[in-house]
């Protein structure tokens, strides 16, 4: 289970926002920060302190990455040619887990995490627990026949809470997914503004 399934809300409330625009956020009645204190007004941020605002939401916003893997994501990041922000975001998007997000095949980023840690999704007929194993756009993907019959993706995929992004191919009868391309920034259907530039900034100080 993901570190921060128990309190993946928590993040929402330090960020004054529902980073993944869910109805159950609890920021949707207490927009005012956790803490005996979090209803201070909140001081204005030094550039430094947007910066990390912008990398936490980032990172949270994916699950459980940890600081060394993000940093990676990073540095891969920056190695490629291109913008590194988005190139960031591509890679992050490419992630087996966010593509099983993506798919609606469950509610929540750490759900797909799970589903995947699991062993409940296939990649080209193998059964993958590496949830940022980096899906290529010739990948199938497809969910075990036990999967196929849990409430959790059954619900999942007939939510009307978000849609599935074109970047994405999915058959919700045969619970099947394909990754068509590598999304960029703007096609990426985030809740609330994400800011890889500034992520790069914090990065390259």
């Amino acid at each position: 289970m993901s570190k921060r399934a128990l309190s993946k809300y928590k993040i929402d409330r330090r960020m004054g926002e529902s980073i993944w625009g869910r109805p159950k956020s609890p920021v949707n009645k207490r927009s005012y920060g956790p803490g005996q204190h979090g209803q201070r007004r909140a001081k204005k941020l030094s550039d430094y302190g947007t910066q990390l605002q912008a990398k936490q939401k980032l990172k949270g916003y994916y699950g459980n990455i940890t600081e060394r893997q993000f940093r990676k994501y990073y540095q891969e990041a920056s190695r490629r040619q291109g913008d590194t922000g988005e190139n960031m975001i591509g890679l992050l998007e490419r992630r087996l887990d966010a593509v099983v997000y993506r798919a609606k095949f469950v509610p929540t980023p750490f759900a797909a995490r799970q589903l995947v840690s699991h062993g409940h999704v296939k990649i080209n007929g193998r059964r993958m627990t590496v949830a940022s194993y980096q899906v290529k756009e010739s990948d199938a993907i497809e969910l075990s026949p036990k999967a196929r019959e849990m409430a959790l993706v059954l619900e999942a995929t007939k939510s009307a809470e978000r849609d599935t992004p074109d970047y994405v191919s999915v058959n919700h009868d045969k619970m099947t997914a394909k990754l068509l391309r590598t999304p960029k920034l703007a096609d990426v259907p985030y809740a609330s503004q994400m800011q890889p530039h500034l992520i790069v900034e914090f990065y390259s100080r």
